[in-house]
């Protein structure tokens, strides 16, 4: 099977040029086939209160109506993922910038109203893996925005994280696919205080056991939920990390970020 490197990065990385700009150099000089999903950081809402349009967040999830959905598909779709595509044509990566809709590779439905309307936010359904593996075929690195799309037409505001689950999932069928999360902190911590109490390495059972200790919380729960999700559906192998660790993380550096594994392979 082919190794194919799938990486997330998030949004405070990308609200920092400076941090952004050294992510993607240490990206573009992973060897091999590779997938790039984005987060849309704080740059929606800054366009947003520009246009006069009013952000609505609930426990952190921003509430999604035309309007926002009109922002962030301008600033997700447009802004942030043309200028990380530019930047690595720069440093000699041939990307292709993306969203679900584009080849139809990741659709979604709307997610049923319950407590909370979240509105034009989507639950992933399908990823079109033969697609995507098409592009990759092609010597292509696809770079997807954090956007899906529904039968009806309507594009959908998607959680970053779980789209990198699902694509590392269905890719992981034809490829030996690692899933890497890259954000401002070396991994996850035994000490949000303190960023060197970086946690080496968790498997099923030390999850739940630092989740009922309180020490992991918040939102690292849905990130590392997900995680564990992709390893038990075929993902080889999981890591979180610092954006500029992710080059010596994919190639094993020894004691770089958090590694995630199941609790059969700790044997």
């Amino acid at each position: 099977m082919n190794r194919l490197v799938i990486i997330k990065i998030g949004g405070n990385v990308i609200d920092n040029p400076d941090a952004l700009k050294r992510f993607l150099t240490s990206f573009g000089s992973i060897q091999g086939h590779k997938i790039l999903i984005h987060g849309g950081g704080k740059i929606a809402t800054q366009v947003a209160e520009k246009l006069g349009i009013a952000t609505k967040m609930v426990e952190g999830r921003r509430i999604t109506d035309q309007p926002m959905l009109d922002v962030v598909t301008m600033v997700y779709g447009g802004l942030v993922n043309k200028q990380i595509v530019a930047q690595l044509q720069s440093l000699g990566v041939d990307a292709i910038g993306l969203t679900g809709a584009d080849a139809n590779t990741v659709r979604s439905k709307k997610r049923a109203v319950g407590e909370i309307d979240y509105g034009f936010v989507g639950d992933i359904e399908e990823v079109n893996s033969g697609q995507i593996q098409y592009f990759i075929r092609q010597n292509l690195v696809p770079v997807f925005a954090p956007l899906t799309y529904e039968r009806s037409g309507s594009l959908l505001n998607t959680n970053a994280d779980t789209m990198a689950s699902a694509i590392a999932v269905d890719t992981a069928i034809r490829n030996e696919v690692t899933l890497v999360y890259c954000f401002e902190k070396k991994g996850v911590l035994s000490d949000p205080t303190n960023d060197e109490s970086v946690i080496n390495e968790l498997t099923p059972e030390s999850y739940a056991d630092y989740k009922s200790r309180g020490i992991i919380n918040k939102g690292m729960i849905p990130k590392l939920d997900n995680a564990f999700k992709a390893l038990e559906k075929g993902v080889k192998q999981v890591i979180i990390c610092h954006a500029d660790q992710v080059a010596e993380a994919v190639n094993g550096g020894s004691g770089v970020g958090t590694v995630l594994r199941l609790a059969e392979e700790k044997a």
